[in-house]
């Protein structure tokens, strides 16, 4: 009789903690928002996540140019990014990514020294694709997106 007790209240436990957040609004597949336009800087950043069982399981964040070379990729970028603003893309593509992933997009994600413009960007994807996520939507979204004041206008 105890053990049926604590294991239904164990089962009890684990369900309310497993239906909280953000990740039990979402329905499971993959979903995808890629920016509308070109940067200035002839990239496309987008975001993928996969979600299972109502979480998200993988991230990823990154961009593309229009040859479909990914940016993170790109080591003569890297160099020269990293010794002009302390960070470079596949740093910060992994920060960002890493915490969507931890937050399941329940909480704000902090920019980045040298990477607030693709912040701003990664914030907006990742709306749209939280969004398609959650509705069950198109696994695609076209994000146009609107940058931060002061920042370059994209193409």
């Amino acid at each position: 009789m105890k053990k049926g007790i604590f294991f239904s209240g164990l089962v009890l436990f684990i369900l309310l903690f497993s239906c909280t957040g953000r990740g039990s609004d979402l329905k499971d597949g993959y979903y995808s928002a890629i920016a509308k336009d070109w940067d200035t800087y002839g990239w496309k950043e987008f975001i993928t996540i996969c979600v299972n069982n109502g979480v998200i399981t993988t991230v990823e964040y990154n961009a593309v140019n229009q040859a479909g070379f990914v940016k993170s990729w790109d080591t003569d970028y890297m160099s020269l990014m990293k010794s002009v603003v302390g960070t470079y893309p596949l740093e910060y593509t992994r920060v960002y990514a890493g915490e969507l992933l931890r937050t399941q997009g329940g909480e704000e994600i902090d920019a980045m020294t040298g990477a607030t413009t693709s912040w701003h960007t990664f914030r907006q994807l990742s709306a749209a694709v939280l969004a398609n996520a959650g509705a069950g939507g198109a696994s695609m979204a076209e994000v146009p997106i609107i940058p931060a004041d002061g920042e370059h206008v994209r193409e």
